[in-house]
């Protein structure tokens, strides 16, 4: 086992990431460079495991222990001593190339440095250290504390002896990882968003409302939530975003976002987050 895991990012990510490390007994860092994220992450764990105690899943004697296993931090320099560093900052190629540039100057060695990016190449960040072979992508799904799979990737320089032991981590998690190679958008972005985009101009082009579009999708193909309350639930700035990866990366005008995506996205409708999106919240 890892000893200790650093979670970079306190947002919904970081926060569940930390959660299901910690449920699972492990030692977790929680750094973000702003105090109130941490302050907001550390309370959206504690009523998530408030959840899982009502529906009976955890025992109300276990809430108190599994936040004791989580330390919070400002600082960067707190991931020195963890065996397994995951970074879940916002989805933006220079910040993350810039985390894992400073974070290789950091990690003690034999550390592996993962990345919860949901598009964004292993084998560019990997570039940004000197230890290509022990950076990997860790795509957990989001709410972290429930979904269960794990996209695992790998780097065009990952070594065997880190993929196998990211496939061993999140199994001791309780996930079910599944391996796939570093492309745009990996499996689930790459299938996912141009169904989210197709949606889009469903909408755009009249075809039909919200309602009727994830109606469709929900009663039509057996979807638990319909395309556009998902993008609503994953932040239109992150759809768009990703699909920006795809159109660059693949070079194929099928992935160019919805010019209605790009339009609410510019009003700040980004979804849940900001209380509006395709639908209100």
């Amino acid at each position: 086992m890892a000893d200790r895991v650093a979670v970079i990012g306190a947002g919904q990510m970081g926060n569940g990431i930390a959660h299901v490390f910690a449920q699972s007994g492990f030692d977790v860092t929680m750094i973000d460079v702003s105090a109130d994220a941490l302050a907001r992450g550390t309370s959206t764990i504690a009523g998530n495991l408030d959840r899982q105690i009502k529906k009976g899943t955890l025992k109300a004697d276990d809430k108190d222990a599994i936040l004791s296993r989580i330390a919070t931090n400002e600082s960067l320099r707190a991931a020195g001593d963890a065996s397994l560093v995951v970074e879940a900052a916002t989805e933006n190629r220079d910040l993350k190339f810039k985390i894992f540039t400073e974070l290789d100057g950091i990690a003690c060695d034999g550390a592996i440095l993962a990345s919860n990016t949901s598009s964004i190449s292993i084998t560019e960040i990997a570039a940004r250290t000197r230890r290509p072979e022990s950076v990997i992508g860790m795509h957990f799904m989001n709410p972290v504390p429930v979904m269960q799979l794990v996209e695992v990737i790998r780097g065009l320089a990952t070594s065997d002896s880190t993929t196998q032991r990211v496939l061993e981590l999140s199994q001791a998690v309780g996930k079910t990882p599944v391996e796939v190679q570093d492309y745009p958008g990996f499996v689930a972005n790459r299938i996912l968003m141009p169904m989210i985009n197709e949606a889009v101009y469903c909408l755009m082009e009249g075809v039909g409302t919200p309602e009727a579009i994830d109606t469709v999708m929900k009663l039509g193909m057996n979807h638990p939530m319909g395309p556009l309350a998902l993008a609503d639930l994953i932040g239109l700035d992150t759809c768009v975003a990703i699909l920006e990866v795809l159109h660059a990366g693949l070079g194929d005008p099928k992935y160019r976002p919805c010019p209605l995506l790009r339009k609410y996205v510019a009003a700040g409708w980004l979804g849940r987050k900001s209380k509006r999106g395709f639908y209100a919240y």
